[in-house]
């Protein structure tokens, strides 16, 4: 199915550049000639943007939400292990930004290639199912609000998390064991092997979890619309909650993955001739990368949806803001004394009376008696 290519004085095949679709690696294994060079600013922009904002982001919203889970707070576990997780995908979008930069070809040794590559597959679907623990916590606290008071308890909360990154780690495993070229896993035409595992990251990654989101916020949006219990501002910031999820799920992992599952079904259709299927690989490869892009988006939008959205959390925030505006009001207020009183009064004794530095500020918990999340209030 491949043209016939030159080759070089030591007999091993190169890539070609011109207009044929098949070619053959320098390891002699077939490829397509995608261009890669039309999506390299899209994506170290979207690579270089994501790291900037998620870096910061993602540091905020762990330390928030571990202030809230030593509180006793169980969705402040899901949203912290969260965090941990983007923040590790964040850190290595610069070795993604460094391999686009080089035309798609890994400049650093295979290891960390297996490293990046098992960071960028696990971040993806441990981010999923903390979404669907989420959403199933939310459906215990306000669907089963009455039988499972006092049921749910932060040790579950950290048992699943545990569980989540466990089995996400090993599933992903055989990364470590898997030979690639030139590129970082980017098997451009897939193979058999690859085709079966994008099927399986359809169902079991994304098809499985968007019902279970599915059935458990559209009960919760039914429960909560027909409460009498619930004020009008709690039912908007549990829907609010719900929409996130729902909204994340939908824009950052649905196109990612319904790009996979064409992809494989055309793999099947054309059983996988070489010409064919790399003509769709290139006819395709544009909405790829965006959709790539998007999923990678998902590092930044988590803790400014989720986090922020949070009543107990953006309190925490407002606290700080007012904490900082009164310690720098006051510092100022102390230069001007101390300024004033060097000029008038040469006496030490004349600062005793003048402003001190305020005493550290220990932002305290949400209000006894609240339900978690439900806090009313606002900066």
């Amino acid at each position: 199915h491949c043209p016939q290519l030159p080759l070089t004085s030591r007999g091993n095949a190169t890539l070609e550049t011109g207009p044929a679709l098949g070619a053959l690696s320098t390891s002699g294994s077939p490829t397509c000639n995608v261009p890669f060079n039309d999506s390299r600013e899209l994506l170290v922009t979207v690579y270089s943007g994501v790291c900037a904002l998620g870096l910061p982001a993602n540091c905020l919203t762990a330390w928030l939400t571990l202030l809230q889970a030593r509180q006793g707070h169980v969705l402040a576990v899901y949203l912290f292990c969260l965090a941990l997780c983007e923040l590790l995908y964040v850190s290595t979008l610069p070795l993604w930004v460094v391999y686009v930069q080089h035309g798609h070809r890994w400049p650093l040794s295979p290891w960390a290639c297996r490293v990046t590559a098992y960071v960028f597959f696990c971040n993806l679907y441990i981010s999923i199912l903390f979404l669907c623990c989420i959403s199933c916590d939310r459906f215990l606290a306000v669907v089963y609000a009455l039988e499972t008071r006092g049921r749910r308890h932060q040790k579950t909360a950290i048992l699943v998390s545990a569980a989540v990154f466990l089995l996400v780690g090993l599933v992903h495993s055989p990364v470590f064991k898997m030979e690639h070229d030139e590129t970082c896993f980017e098997t451009l035409p897939m193979d058999h092997k690859v085709a079966g595992y994008y099927y399986a990251r359809f169902t079991m990654g994304f098809a499985i979890p968007l019902s279970i989101i599915a059935v458990t916020n559209q009960r919760i949006f039914r429960t909560v619309q027909l409460s009498t219990s619930l004020s009008a501002a709690q039912k908007a910031k549990v829907r609010l909650l719900a929409v996130a999820v729902v909204a994340i799920f939908l824009v950052c992992f649905a196109p990612y993955h319904l790009v996979l599952l064409i992809k494989a079904i055309a793999f099947s259709y054309y059983r996988g001739a070489l010409d064919p299927v790399c003509n769709f690989e290139i006819r395709l490869y544009t909405a790829s990368v965006v959709f790539l892009s998007l999923a990678t988006v998902n590092s930044v939008v988590d803790p400014i949806i989720y986090v922020l959205a949070a009543e107990a959390t953006r309190q925490e925030v407002c606290r700080m803001h007012k904490g900082w505006k009164k310690w720098s009001t006051k510092t100022d207020d102390t230069k001007l004394t101390c300024s004033k009183d060097s000029e008038e009064a040469r006496s030490p004794m004349s600062l005793t009376n003048g402003y001190a530095f305020p005493e550290p500020i220990h932002p305290p918990g949400p209000s006894p008696g609240i339900p978690e999340g439900l806090a009313e209030g606002s900066c």
